[in-house]
């Protein structure tokens, strides 16, 4: 056990990483450890990641659409 159910513990390990890699590194290191994970997830599922994008840049299409159209106000 790592006896980090006590919230004492966490704060002083999340102070312990804002010593030793700073507060402009954490955001970088928490967005690629997430970009990891996800590709272990999506290498475990057997999805395809351009699967994904092509559903994400349809998407993204049919919101620009939705967002570009003329506005009809009285």
């Amino acid at each position: 056990m790592l006896g980090l159910d006590n919230p004492i513990h966490i704060a002083f390990l999340f102070v312990l990483l804002l010593l030793v890699f700073g507060a402009k590194r954490l955001p970088e290191l928490g967005h690629s450890l997430g970009a990891g994970l996800r590709g272990f997830k999506q290498s475990i599922s057997g999805e395809t990641p351009t699967a994904q994008l092509d559903s994400t840049v349809a998407g993204q299409a049919d919101a620009h659409a939705a967002t570009s159209a003329p506005s009809s106000a009285s």
